[in-house]
């Protein structure tokens, strides 16, 4: 590979004319649709309107030049949003000049270490957190970001905090709502509501195909916007009624900023930044799979960390607000018909020039009308299905993801999200530490061993068969060696015990330690110890110990091998 082409990203080299005009045409339209919500998200992270605009250029454009998707969108948030509006707001004013630099600053420390995960190949680390505890996070996030917006809706003044707080803020003000903005807000909200729940069932009987049904709905909230802000201007109701807009925005292209974040910023914002680091790549790197699967195409987690990590960088230097892969924009980008991340380069052209003389139009947008539109959006993102299936399943992975979602709301997304992995671990060690240990006996006619308890089987008297479904190491050992007494007791003139180990994938020193203690006990008493099943590189470290050579009994290649010789 020539130094020419070596830098040129794998889908540009083999780029057809017949995607051309499917990219051109999806980049303008995702541009059209999302403005409102890059405005809404940067005003929900507490930044300057014009922020969510301008991390729709440079980042997108160094995400589809590195990242391996070809059809994710990455751009401003809501999860990112949130999140660096609870960080921020303990530390700054929103939107004053030190939270917007904060603000760069967590993009930037996030951006390196997601750039830096990418780079040393640690793709794997997005599969750390369970999807009980992702799904929590998202809809706990989701319902503060609902909480957040109500006083947008009502016209109310704003007030930080988490979940809880913000709660017990908006009924004490209750007093101080809007009517006009109420008015504005709630038609905003049951339009966006009826759009998402019954427009394509209205639009199908009416004809419509499926692809145009598809379109139009993307299409609704911008027209939703466009009436509220024609309602606004109409009767002057920003002046007049005192309903809030999104007010001035700065029009023009604005240059790179350089900068090095300080110490102290760096103290403050490192551990949040580590959070919204997993979180993002977990999100990004998850969601990237989800749209190759459907489209039958493969993506790189190395080279998506690598191409988010660049674009939050890059957001740094140029708008100062952190990004992330969108799911509304990706949804939107795929409706519009995007073939590659061509696109995408697209409508960040086409948001440069939105920026640099059309920025002005959306100056009387209605705050309420926005906070509407974040509203159906993020209840999109609460997952009650994926509770009830966890639940279902696993009790734990259910309280899991309840855990999660209720440390969001209550003690907020660092500690929510804390909570999410402490109790993921605790249920981890705990199923590790109570293993699953079934007696066995043959299957009548068959070489195939089964529980006792769900099968009828064959067994022998006064020999034991234990298989044990469970690594074995130090935290586990306790109950292992007290469930093996237990069975023992209950097998009259005991002689033999074999241990089936087709299910055991490690032993630490402690377990050959243990066992090689309770084979001399057994021995002691009259009981010959043997293994069966054991596994290759398991088998490999036990012929270096003393429990192999001082083993009581033998060790067979199959449960059945050893059901032949002790019957």
């Amino acid at each position: 590979m020539s130094v020419s082409t070596k830098f040129i990203p794998g889908w540009l080299k083999g780029y057809s004319s017949e995607k051309l005009g499917a990219d051109m045409a999806a980049g303008l339209i995702v541009t059209v649709l999302v403005i409102p919500q890059s405005l809404a998200y940067a005003l929900l992270a507490g930044l300057p309107p014009q922020t969510g605009l301008y991390v729709s250029i440079f980042p997108v454009i160094a995400y589809a030049l590195l990242g391996s998707s070809m059809v994710q969108a990455v751009g401003p948030v809501a999860i990112t949003a949130i999140m660096t509006y609870s960080v921020l707001t303990p530390l700054a004013g929103p939107a004053s000049p030190e939270y917007v630099t904060l603000a760069a600053a967590l993009s930037l420390i996030s951006g390196v270490m997601v750039l830096a995960c990418g780079a040393m190949r640690l793709g794997f680390l997005s599969q750390l957190l369970s999807r009980p505890v992702i799904s929590g996070f998202i809809s706990g996030s989701a319902i503060l970001i609902i909480i957040s917006q109500i006083r947008h809706l009502l016209g109310i003044l704003p007030q930080g905090g988490n979940g809880w707080e913000m709660a017990l803020d908006l009924l004490e003000k209750i007093p101080q709502v809007s009517g006009p903005t109420v008015a504005i807000g709630v038609t905003a909200l049951a339009a966006l509501i009826f759009v998402k729940a019954g427009l394509a069932d209205v639009l199908t009987r009416a004809g419509m195909g499926a692809n145009k049904v598809v379109f139009a709905i993307r299409l609704m909230p911008l027209v939703v916007v466009l009436f509220g802000t024609l309602a606004v201007v109409h009767w002057d109701l920003d002046h007049r009624a005192g309903v809030s807009v999104v007010g001035a925005i700065v029009e023009g292209v604005p240059g790179f900023a350089l900068f090095m974040p300080g110490y102290d910023a760096i103290r403050n914002l490192i551990v949040p930044a580590c959070v919204m680091t997993l979180v993002g790549m977990v999100q990004s790197v998850s969601m990237a799979q989800a749209l190759a699967i459907k489209r039958r195409e493969r993506v790189d987690a190395n080279a998506e960390l690598v191409g988010l990590g660049a674009a939050n960088v890059v957001a740094a230097f140029y708008g100062g607000m952190p990004v992330g892969g969108g799911l509304s924009r990706s949804a939107v980008n795929v409706a519009a018909g995007a073939q590659t991340p061509l696109a995408s380069i697209v409508s960040a052209l086409a948001m440069l020039a939105v920026v640099a003389g059309a920025a002005h139009w959306f100056e009387r947008l209605p705050l309420a009308v926005l906070a509407a539109s974040i509203m159906v959006a993020a209840y999109s993102m609460i997952d009650i299905r994926a509770f009830r299936r966890a639940w279902a399943y696993d009790r734990a992975d259910g309280l899991a993801l309840l855990g999660t979602a209720g440390g969001v709301l209550v003690f907020g997304l660092e500690i929510g999200i804390g909570m999410g992995v402490l109790l993921s671990t605790a249920t981890l060690l705990l199923r590790a530490s109570t293993p699953h240990i079934a007696v066995v006996g043959r299957i009548p006619g068959s070489e195939h061993f089964r529980n006792v308890v769900r099968h009828d089987v064959e067994t022998i008297p006064g020999a034991l068969f234990v298989r044990i479904d469970e690594r074995l190491f130090f935290g586990n050992l306790g109950a292992v060696e007290m469930r093996l007494n237990q069975e023992l007791e209950q097998v009259a003139g005991a002689r033999d015990l074999v241990l089936v180990m087709s299910a055991v994938n490690l032993m630490d020193a402690t377990a050959v330690e243990v066992f090689g203690e309770l084979n001399r006990e057994l021995a002691e008493r009259g009981i010959r110890l043997h293994l069966a099943e054991v596994k290759g590189p398991i088998q490999d470290r036990l012929m270096r110990t003393e429990l192999w050579s001082t083993l009581s009994g033998e060790v067979f290649l199959s449960a059945n091998d050893a059901f032949e010789r002790l019957r």
